[in-house]
């Protein structure tokens, strides 16, 4: 529910935006480019104060949603956008870990997260609520369909009027999930890269708050609660490695931040976690420069079925790589096969439905394991961040059907017969 409390500020430890690379301060405005060197911005919080406020118990007083995080978050005052976003399983992916020949290996679902069914509500609640005390009465946002959906829903929650942009190929899930919460959707005839620019003209001209634009250092601290709920789910403690899928790459580095966040603290103890971020071979810049040993990233153009990451123009491309290499991890892509894999792989193993995204996750982790790269005694955390109804597509013909059989009792034992013959078929395939 929205909280109906006064707007007053209380002691909010938010204090400033600041510039990634040269420094530079703002206000806590709705900007998101340093006006010295177009260099992104980052909300700067008063760390000792957090330090002397802030305990596990006080955390765990708190709402059960990422809003138990609210000193840790970019909000002013009490009145937030609560849906009961996060909070999300941290699953023990016991049989799926025997497969793959790890021990310690954990799943995050945010395929179940409130009320979209994926990570993106979290960045959403953070925006939207920020947008609301920076007086927006419309909010917006560029969006390969995740964002789109939380975007559209939390702001007919809030009351708040919304227009939405999409490429215009999205899966038929994604775009149905939005326009049920009837906000103004507009499909362009384009990727997401085209999209976003778009965008970028349309904020500068309307003045509506866009999420993922103007917004921006706001809307990424809400991926930081991924950091926080795990760290919490696991006794007050870091893991030794994560792999999360990468598309702008800004996940990946507020999940680092917030870990980082909990340490100087004092709420968990310093630990060096690995960082291994997945993408998709066909829109994988992160990757390739990674591989190639390049500290910048080159755009491509997005032809993978995970459109979802599909962002052929990472804005925080090049701090995922600092991450990855500082903490000894790996950014590595696989093939759209590979992909489908991996949802069927979660699916079978673990009862998780997950989108391309996921799939693209789990694909990954199996062929760093199969590398070497992921130590079978290590604590990994693998983050899925969307559900798998959203993009039936990508798995249809590549999955069973169903028997159908007369209401007789000899029509279901002689289907019953053909379903385990092709069992062991399939199987004496794979053993071939």
């Amino acid at each position: 529910m929205t909280l109906a409390t006064s707007p007053q500020t209380t002691a909010a430890t938010c204090e400033k935006l600041k510039c990634k690379e040269c420094g530079a301060e703002y206000e806590l405005q709705a900007k998101h480019v340093c006006e010295e060197c177009f260099g992104p911005l980052e909300v700067v919080y008063n760390y000792d104060t957090l330090r002397r406020t802030v305990t596990r118990e006080s955390i765990q007083k708190g709402p059960n949603s990422i809003w138990r995080y609210r000193p840790f978050l970019p909000v002013l005052t009490e009145n937030v956008i609560d849906v009961g976003t996060g909070m999300t399983p941290l699953v023990q992916a016991n049989r799926l870990a025997r497969r793959l020949g790890l021990k310690k290996l954990y799943i995050k679902n945010d395929a179940v997260n409130m009320p979209t069914l994926s990570f993106k509500d979290r960045v959403v609640s953070v925006a939207l609520s920020r947008a609301r005390e920076l007086g927006f009465s419309t909010v917006s946002c560029a969006s390969t369909g995740n964002l789109a959906n939380s975007t559209a829903a939390i702001a007919a929650h809030a009351g708040l009027d919304c227009c939405v942009f999409i490429p215009a190929d999205l899966e038929a899930g994604k775009v149905l999930g939005t326009l049920i919460y009837n906000p103004t959707v507009m499909a362009v005839e384009g990727n997401y890269d085209q999209v976003n620019r778009l965008c970028c003209e349309v904020a500068n001209t309307h003045g509506w708050g866009f999420v993922n634009i103007n917004l921006r250092p706001y809307y990424s601290e809400g991926s930081k609660t991924l950091g926080f709920e795990v760290a919490e789910q696991l006794g007050w403690q870091l893991p030794d490695h994560i792999v999360a899928p990468l598309a702008s790459g800004s996940l990946f580095t507020k999940i680092y931040k917030g870990f980082q966040e909990f340490v100087k603290v004092g709420l968990v103890d310093e630990k060096a976690v690995r960082f291994s971020g997945a993408q998709a071979d066909g829109c994988s810049p992160i990757a390739q420069a990674f591989k190639e040993e390049r500290d910048f990233v080159t755009p491509v153009k997005p032809n993978t079925i995970a459109k979802s990451i599909a962002i052929g123009n990472p804005a925080d491309g090049i701090y995922a790589l600092e991450i990855a290499r500082k903490t000894n991890g790996n950014i590595e892509s696989v093939n759209d096969a590979e992909i489908i894999e991996g949802i069927k792989l979660l699916a079978e193993t673990e009862g998780i439905f997950t989108e391309t995204a996921g799939g693209t996750t789990i694909a990954v982790l199996k062929k760093l394991v199969e590398a070497g790269k992921i130590d079978p005694e290590e604590t990994t955390v693998a983050y899925i961040t969307g559900n798998g109804l959203k993009t039936q597509e990508a798995v249809q013909g590549y999955i069973g059907e169903p028997l159908t059989i007369e209401p007789k009792l000899d029509s279901f034992e002689r289907a019953l017969e053909r379903s385990r013959t092709l069992d062991r078929l399939e199987w004496q395939q794979v053993l071939v």
